[in-house]
């Protein structure tokens, strides 16, 4: 795997993660992910994925 795969992907998985959460949260609104809890808790869970695929793709990308 290339070394910028992880940090392109980690970065896309925060920015839909904090779509989601943001609908999830009710400060997006337009959608049926609106004002849901469970939609707060998959965001949420992508921004954490996202960081440890940053970080460990930095990480590998110095050595």
């Amino acid at each position: 795997m290339r070394t910028w795969l992880p940090i392109v992907l980690g970065a896309l998985l925060i920015l839909v993660g904090g779509v989601w959460t943001g609908q999830g949260l009710g400060y997006i609104t337009g959608s049926f992910m609106t004002g849901e809890r469970l939609w707060t808790s998959i965001g949420l869970v992508c921004v954490a994925g996202g960081v440890v695929l940053v970080v460990w793709g930095a990480r590998r990308r110095r050595t």
